[in-house]
């Protein structure tokens, strides 16, 4: 991806760079869950820091322990909702409550590098088969030489296998299988929002790395996105194979500009 796009991406929230926070945490599902349940839709980025570090709606032993909790979700799923990507979280999140953990990845993958790069890892291996921590480590090993000391690279690896586990996209506690992902409208929604946001558009969005989380065929995905329509939740067309998806109220129109230009950047 070229340096251009990276920088309008990030101006429509995503993240870019070397650095995330499943180097220390995994995506904090429960934490994000607690913190959006105790604020109201329309909080500003004050309000959730205000949650986090004064009212600690989070249950935290000490302010450091809820600045440092603070620090790492807003680095995952930046709470402002000057950021599009948050807005259309905060947007379907109270909605299905079945959808939220992988509305919670798709963010996280979003704005976190480090876990972003573990998804051609996590989405080759076959549904039912072993994943042991061990081939996480070397794969990890194998894509950031000389970056991580043993301990560090043990504690990577759980802290990405236990979010893609919060998800559904693994699961068992110690030994790690490879499972099915069950997709809602909701994630749908947001999965293709994401491609959207990149340039996206009609048949193209249905072909994504965000689509291709849920293992799902070019009919069920379609079947979803239908539904998400007719909740609308967004507007879906699909006339004579020429389909048209569309998100009226998510993004400003100074937003929309960017994501016009991002289309045009190879």
């Amino acid at each position: 991806m070229t340096e251009q796009k990276e920088l309008l991406l990030s101006q429509l929230g995503f993240r870019f760079g070397i650095n995330g926070p499943h180097a220390a945490r995994t995506m904090m599902l429960d934490d994000l869950r607690l913190l959006l349940e105790h604020t109201s839709p329309q909080a500003t980025r004050a309000d959730y820091i205000s949650a986090v570090v004064d009212a600690n709606v989070l249950g935290k032993p000490t302010r450091k322990a809820r600045e440092l909790a603070l620090r790492h979700m807003a680095t995952l799923y930046a709470l402002d909702p000057a950021n599009p990507i948050f807005r259309a979280l905060r947007r379907l999140w109270p909605l299905n409550e079945a959808a939220q953990p992988l509305l919670a990845l798709a963010v996280a993958l979003a704005r976190d590098p480090l876990l972003r790069g573990t998804q051609p890892f996590i989405l080759g291996q076959v549904a039912g088969t072993s994943v042991p921590r061990e081939a996480m480590e070397a794969f990890l090993s194998a894509t950031h030489p000389d970056r991580f000391s043993p301990a560090s690279l043990k504690s990577f690896a759980q802290n990405v296998a236990g979010t893609w586990t919060a998800a559904g996209v693994l699961h068992g506690r110690v030994r790690k299988t490879r499972a099915v992902v069950q997709p809602h409208p909701e994630s749908v929604t947001l999965l293709l929002f994401l491609g959207y946001l990149e340039g996206r558009s009609g048949q193209r969005l249905f072909s994504s790395d965000w689509m291709n989380l849920l293992g799902c065929s070019l009919d069920e995905l379609e079947a979803l996105a239908s539904s998400a329509s007719h909740r609308s939740l967004m507007v879906f067309m699909n006339a004579g194979g020429v389909k048209e998806v569309r998100f009226p109220g998510y993004l400003t129109p100074e937003e929309e500009q960017v994501r016009q230009e991002v289309s045009h950047v190879v």
